[in-house]
């Protein structure tokens, strides 16, 4: 059995650096296109489906089988994908704190309308920029000053196609089994919309007392959750 990270949107595969070592199983950390590994790719070209390709290229280089696929925030949108395209290689889901829109909208169809438009302002060239100010606000709330540094000085650019292609769900519709990591003190993908994603999946559901970058501010609890579904 192993463990494939898919990371979210501003970061890379180093973002699950401080909960690796915890893990009671290999781990492999994916790049999405355009950071890390892949750093060479174009942002302003990748598609939710160059981010799913990236992780189903990496699980069968290593030859992964009885995979526990973990998806954070923006992978929510990304995870269905890679379901769709190596079923028979998947165990089990944990989404955390994973973003998940209905079927055939936008991320950006369901945030509030002015936050919206700051949103749309921050993509340029189908590239999304965070400040480390915004990120410090919705991502380290829950982290000392060092671990804030630590995290902020590992944000990257992302692709605004996480934010605003149309996802497609229907990998969600296999017959995988799932967990839900609740973050109840997540400032960035806040209680209404993680309670929305849950019902959408109508997964099995573990809260956690943390903020959004759990991976980074509590590593020990996210080892956790996620080695006991390694069992």
């Amino acid at each position: 059995m192993a463990f494939v990270l898919i990371h979210g949107a501003g970061f890379g595969a180093n973002c699950w650096d401080e909960l690796i070592p915890y893990l009671r199983a290999e781990a492999l950390a994916v790049d999405l296109p355009g950071r890390g590994t892949r750093a060479e790719v174009d942002l302003g070209t990748v598609t939710l489906a160059d981010c799913a390709d990236a992780a189903r290229e990496d699980v069968e280089a290593k030859d992964l089988r009885d995979v526990v696929l973990v998806g954070h925030s923006f992978a929510g949108v990304t995870i269905p994908r890679v379901m769709d395209l190596i079923p028979d290689l998947i165990r089990h889901v944990v989404l955390v704190s994973a973003v998940v829109p209905a079927d055939r909208s936008r991320v950006l169809d369901q945030i509030d309308p002015e936050v919206r438009g700051l949103v749309e302002q921050s993509i340029t060239d189908g590239v999304y920029h965070q400040t480390r100010e915004g990120a410090a606000a919705m991502l380290c709330n829950d982290m000392d000053e060092a671990t804030t540094t630590s995290a902020l000085d590992r944000l990257a650019d992302d692709s605004a196609a996480l934010l605003s292609e149309t996802v497609t769900l229907s990998g969600y519709r296999r017959e995988i089994p799932r967990t839900y990591v609740h973050l109840t003190r997540d400032q960035c993908y806040t209680e209404e919309l993680q309670q929305r994603a849950i019902a959408l999946l109508r997964p099995d559901v573990t809260d956690l007392d943390t903020g959004h970058m759990a991976m980074i501010s509590a590593p020990e609890k996210l080892a956790a959750v996620l080695n006991a579904i390694h069992g």
